[in-house]
């Protein structure tokens, strides 16, 4: 691969906090056990009103550690952790990496067959699930219907309120959580109450040996597992600390996914490496959420796009004493201006965009968070000791000036290693150190980088590019709409032509395709002007509120 042309962001990064240290390079685990050594009677977790100490989470994780390696775990050898934002899920996390077992992090909702492929190509011999059923919802019956096919040695179970204090563990079954009996497996709690804790963590060189193996997430093709190391995931959470900053006094809350990269990185390791507060919940509850922002007085949130809107639309947030947030991050979609802009008004904190990957640890660029210039519709610039690029789109050896549109590709300490026995693909995205990222985008003269959506994303309108997200982003304007979704659909005339998916702020408001278009029409070029509009309850997205645009395809129309 060519370099940059020219690197603007350098200038910026002088005296301010883009140029830092450049972090230890000491296994994951030591996020965990130096900050426990530092300030050992600090709270670490708070979880329904149960608080764990550093010295409380570290000596957990260590007689998980002592457990896996009694039940035959050796380094090297995939655990993976099958559960929602629970302790235990820290707990099995810092407890694998003690004794030297890579992580494989699932989506706790995920269905049997996307389940069974990650443990079948991990080669994950122990499972770290949940035995409950909450709400309905039984969060064993996907590793139930595939684990006959699989070779696990050992499914170990943990109920929702293990850790739960004692008057809500008593009232946990009138919420509807109720635990099952699961057949063939070893209780969570007994195996960490009857192991010491482990006398000497495992030998890792943080460089090379890899810590997780962090599955993407597939939506275009079978998800492939990202093979990243301990200094790969140190180094990112470490500038993390340096982004926000975060010190030992502040509060993170935790309610992204911790199975997802981006919360993993952002909201657990980064936190623990500075010695803050995690504050778990299981999920996005938009009232919990601001309740929990309040009674905790949470200064950190990181978040998605979706989230956000989500709290700018109720009525009733005006009501909750959000002023605790000081920083926010957003990612894993683009962040809509017109959103920042209200959650600022709202919580009086800062609200930044940011951007990573699966393959990145996962964060390569960012706006600063405190000091510095705020761009909107920007990423920002590159972290420190990340360097990155817009070369050509069908033409990766050209690298393209400020202004000019291509592929990004960076190139830091946080890039993976590779995807987990997958030769074909690693080489096809790894080149000479640089990850090329399939993303669309440009970077102007200052050195800030704007995505302009995924290169599979563009819609061809008779050899005109459309970028999604410049469509969605003018819908976001509209004061009657509250989501947007845009994807290309097959014309007979242009090829492809643009349809939006609308989700209003009041469905009962009688808003046409026609005012939707005219809006458009004032701002777009023709070409770009949706062809048609479609109104929606909710919008398909992960977990982490991404939109799934393959899902929009795949909508069929109402009926007439």
């Amino acid at each position: 691969m060519p370099e940059p042309l020219e690197r603007p962001w350098l200038k910026a990064q002088v005296g301010n906090r883009y140029s830092v240290p450049r972090p230890r390079v000491r296994p994951l685990y030591a996020l965990l056990t130096d900050s426990a050594k530092l300030h050992p009677r600090d709270r670490c977790l708070h979880y329904q009103g149960r608080d764990f100490t550093y010295a409380e989470v570290d000596e957990l994780s260590s007689r998980f550690a002592s457990a896996l390696v009694g039940l035959g775990v050796k380094k090297g050898d995939r655990v993976a952790v099958f559960l929602p934002n629970i302790p235990q899920l820290v707990i099995a996390y810092f407890g694998t990496l003690k004794c030297g077992g890579i992580v494989v992090m699932c989506n706790p909702v995920y269905k049997e067959r996307e389940l069974e492929h990650q443990l079948r190509d991990s080669g994950a011999e122990v499972v770290v699930a949940s035995r409950t059923v909450a709400r309905g919802m039984d969060l064993f019956s996907s590793l139930e219907g595939c684990r006959g096919r699989l070779s696990l040695r050992h499914v170990v179970v943990t109920g929702l309120g293990d850790y739960l204090p004692g008057l809500k563990r008593r009232l946990a079954g009138l919420a509807g959580i109720k635990d099952v009996p699961r057949r063939d497996t070893l209780d969570f709690v007994d195996l960490v109450g009857s192991s010491a804790p482990i006398a000497t963590y495992a030998s890792v060189d943080p460089v090379s040996d890899v810590a997780v193996l962090q599955y993407t997430g597939g939506t275009t093709g079978v998800s492939k597992g990202a093979m990243l190391t301990h200094y790969n995931l140190v180094s990112n959470a470490e500038y993390g600390v340096s982004l926000f900053p975060i010190t030992g006094r502040d509060i993170s809350l935790c309610v992204l996914p911790l199975y997802h990269i981006y919360g993993l990185t952002v909201t657990m390791n980064a936190p623990l490496a500075a010695g803050a507060a995690m504050v778990l919940l299981p999920s996005f509850h938009v009232d919990e959420v601001m309740k929990t922002i309040q009674s905790q007085k949470v200064t950190i949130f990181s978040g998605a796009p979706a989230m956000y809107v989500a709290i700018n639309s109720k009525p009733e947030a005006s009501k909750f004493n959000l002023r605790s947030v000081r920083a926010c991050l957003s990612g894993g979609s683009a962040l809509p201006p017109a959103v920042r802009k209200k959650f600022i008004e709202l919580t009086g904190g800062n609200l930044v965009e940011g951007y990573g990957l699966s393959e990145t640890s996962p964060v390569t660029h960012c706006n600063p968070v405190s000091g510095g210039v705020v761009k909107d519709g920007s990423i920002g610039p590159p972290f420190s000791e990340t360097d990155a690029m817009i070369v050509d789109l069908s033409d990766r050896d050209k690298v393209l000036k400020a202004g000019e549109v291509g592929e990004l590709a960076v190139k830091g300490p946080q890039v993976m290693k590779g995807y987990w026995n997958q030769k074909e693909e690693t080489d096809a995205v790894l080149k000479d150190g640089w990850f090329i990222t399939g993303d669309v985008a440009k970077m102007d003269p200052e050195g800030y980088f704007y995505i302009v959506d995924r290169k599979k994303d563009m819609v061809n309108v008779g050899g005109l590019k459309v970028y999604p997200r410049e469509v969605e982003d003018v819908l976001f304007e509209h004061p009657d709409v509250k989501e947007a979704g845009v994807v290309g659909i097959p014309d007979d005339f242009s090829g492809e032509a643009v349809k939006a998916f609308v989700v209003l702020k009041d469905p009962a408001k009688k808003v046409t395709a026609q005012e939707i278009t005219a809006f458009c029409q004032e701002r777009l070029a023709k070409f770009k002007v949706p062809k048609e509009v479609e109104f929606v309850q909710e919008l398909p997205k992960t977990l982490i509120g991404k939109v799934l645009r393959r899902k929009l395809r795949e909508l069929k129309p109402p009926q007439p």
